[in-house]
């Protein structure tokens, strides 16, 4: 199952109305995003180029648990409270990217409660996701084998 992106889970009118806040940048390969831990004050959405999300594993090399391609979402932890990124990214090609300001993006959604909920629903979505990519990444890389097996 692929990622939610945001052309498929906004109606035009609230990907036009978020777009006008979108802020074009580019990152060259081995840039980190942001760092499990931080405050996460903005995302984006992957115009070209990837990223890869990991997640700090006490004594071993951050574990890679999906990469990320164009149109695909870059953060999800800016809309929950409190605000702190769960995961790492790192730009692993050239990247271009929209890059949004999460508060600005929040008191929208506060301000239209129908753009909030299509917003909520789409990230939500994502975060469903990653969480289904992580859980198999980390059963692949860490549990016996067999163990994510369903009996």
């Amino acid at each position: 199952m692929n990622t939610p992106t945001m052309l498929r889970a906004l109606p035009a009118a609230h990907r036009g109305r978020l777009m006008r806040f979108a802020r074009e940048v580019s990152f060259p390969p081995g840039t980190r995003l942001f760092n499990e831990g931080a405050r996460a004050e903005r995302f984006w959405i992957i115009r070209s180029g990837s990223v890869e999300l990991d997640t700090y594993v006490p004594g071993r090399r951050a574990a890679v648990i999906e990469t990320l391609g164009p149109n695909e979402l870059i953060g999800w932890s800016w809309l929950f409270a409190p605000h702190v990124w769960h995961l790492g990214a790192t730009a692993t090609t050239p990247l271009r990217a929209y890059e949004f300001d999460a508060t600005t993006v929040r008191l929208m959604c506060q301000d239209d409660p129908v753009l909030g909920q299509a917003v909520t629903q789409w990230v939500g979505e994502v975060l469903a996701h990653r969480l289904r990519s992580a859980r198999t990444r980390l059963l692949d890389l860490y549990a016996p084998y067999g163990a994510g097996s369903v009996v």
